[in-house]
């Protein structure tokens, strides 16, 4: 199923939903069509790729801290590809190992293919040899939002 955009009445992007909740939106009214598919329906809708909250919803806690840790959310910050060798990642790397004390934390673990990961094994990068292509970063709520 597709992802829609959800936008808040300012135009401000919030999140993504899927298709099925998109179209509840809709049928409850407390959203309205903001970009759809053309020629395509959904019952009596277009079938929506972004849709816009009729009413505006107070979200100053998203500005005040980034996103919650995850491992999907590390994969998606690093676009699913390999801090190490560019790539498709589908594991996660703790830059400074958990077992010497490393966090899961935002800027202390990467995307990493698995072969990358078993070879850098317990180890930082430098003393594996393996220089990371790109510095892990606090994402922002936008890089979720708009993709």
């Amino acid at each position: 199923m597709t992802a829609v955009l959800v936008l808040n009445a300012d135009l401000g992007p919030l999140h993504r939903v899927t298709l099925k909740h998109a179209i509840r939106m809709l049928c409850r009214r407390v959203a309205e069509i903001h970009d759809a598919e053309p020629d395509r329906l959904i019952g009596t809708y277009p079938m929506p790729k972004v849709v816009r909250l009729v009413a505006y919803v107070v979200t100053r806690w998203r500005h005040s801290r980034g996103p919650a840790w995850s491992r999907p959310g590390v994969l998606a910050r690093d676009g699913e590809r390999c801090a190490y060798c560019d790539k498709k990642a589908s594991t996660i790397d703790h830059v400074l190992p958990r077992s010497r004390g490393g966090e899961n934390s935002w800027l202390n673990t990467v995307a990493a293919c698995g072969r990358c990961n078993q070879r850098k094994g317990d180890r930082t990068p430098a003393e594996a040899g393996m220089p990371l292509r790109t510095s892990p970063q606090v994402p922002s709520w936008a890089q979720f939002t708009v993709r």
